[in-house]
């Protein structure tokens, strides 16, 4: 090996020498329907190489079991949260989202996650980088992958959150306290292309961002009928290379360049209510389906569908009311958005909505060697 190849390596192999040896400080938190590992980001290597070595070691990727690691070998607990005190005046916190692959040696920062955002404003407070608020606390979070900034609301009790409650969630068993996210833009535009449709790859499809860059499709173009299990339509092979085709296309006309190794934009498949919400959802994410939906996910989808000569919008049943509940494999997810266009005709969003997180585990994780 050369000499400046030694001399790029060595950093990584002394942090994770230190790393394997003593462990890092970490807290698994189920935020929303996904699960992820929680660090202060003083507490992983500043160098983004040198971390997201460690993260793989820490996660068990790649590997499709992660069987050596701490990642759930799946998209949607393969997820970590690098959290900060803020420098910015008005914020509190900075949150930046990393996704770890499952099966290959990638960690994304080209996405956030509004289901681990749900608990950011609990890890900030159980680590002292906030004070508690009396019954509630309200945090301010701005995401560092997008720049968009969100107000956390959540219960605390004796200076600590309360993870305990009566709020329910579709993908979630059981019950937790609710906690209230405000999303507001970071100043992107809504519709990348500053158009509501767009053609891509054959197909009429809607390229929007309120959160999280989406693309939306009609799902009957694609032989979806809607009531599909996620297994299903990851079963067919012609499908997924179908959708990807426009993912692929889509991801350069939103500005995000080559995709082919992101994970974003995600895919949308719609299709008429059948449970009395607003519309059916079917998400790739993008090479597996979202066994529900993401919290800016729908943010993205309910801004589209709220929205005259969207893909989606004739096919959705509104009640004019904020919330709209967007059906998905395991139930409904209630998303509130307000849509608002200015007079030279440019559309804008913002969002609200309930989740819930809780605290799984406080301790030190070992990474492999």
């Amino acid at each position: 090996m050369a000499d400046a190849d030694q001399a790029l390596l060595a950093p990584v192999a002394a942090a994770v020498a230190a790393a394997v040896r003593d462990g890092i400080r970490c807290m698994l938190m189920r935020g929303g329907t996904s699960k992820g590992a929680y660090f202060l980001s003083g507490d992983v290597p500043a160098d983004a190489a040198v971390r997201d070595d460690l993260l793989l070691r820490i996660m068990g990727s790649p590997d499709p079991k992660q069987i050596d690691g701490i990642g759930g070998a799946h998209p949607l607990t393969s997820k970590v949260a690098v959290v900060s005190a803020s420098p910015e005046p008005g914020i509190d916190i900075d949150y930046l989202f990393l996704q770890v692959v499952v099966d290959e040696p990638v960690v994304s920062d080209t996405q956030t996650c509004g289901n681990l955002l749900a608990g950011i404003g609990p890890f900030a407070l159980e680590r002292g980088l906030v004070p508690a608020g009396e019954g509630e606390t309200t945090v301010r979070i701005r995401l560092v992958n997008t720049g968009d900034v969100a107000t956390a609301r959540f219960p605390t009790r004796d200076g600590r959150p309360d993870y305990a409650g009566s709020q329910a969630i579709d993908g979630v068993p059981g019950m937790a306290a609710r906690i209230e996210l405000e999303l507001t833009s970071g100043g992107r535009p809504l519709f990348p292309t500053g158009r509501v449709a767009d053609e891509v790859a054959g197909h009429r499809v809607t390229l929007i961002d309120n959160g999280m860059p989406v693309v939306l499709l009609r799902a009957d173009e694609f032989g979806v009928t809607g009531d599909e299990s996620p297994a299903e339509l990851e079963e067919r092979v012609d499908l997924r290379a179908e959708v990807e085709a426009v993912r692929l296309a889509a991801g350069e006309l939103m500005g995000l360049g080559d995709v082919s190794e992101q994970t974003v934009p995600k895919m949308f498949l719609l299709s008429p209510p059948r449970a009395g919400g607003a519309i059916s959802t079917r998400a790739f994410i993008p090479s597996r389906v979202h066994s529900s939906i993401g919290v800016l996910m729908a943010a993205s989808v309910a801004a589209g569908i709220s929205i005259p000569g969207a893909v989606g919008a004739d096919l959705a049943q509104l009640s004019g009311a904020e919330t709209i509940e967007l059906e998905h494999p395991s139930g409904s997810f209630p998303a509130r958005v307000r849509v608002s266009q200015s007079a030279d005709g440019t559309w804008s969003a913002s969002s609200t909505s309930v989740r819930t997180a809780r605290k799984l585990f406080d301790g030190v994780v070992f990474p492999r060697p």
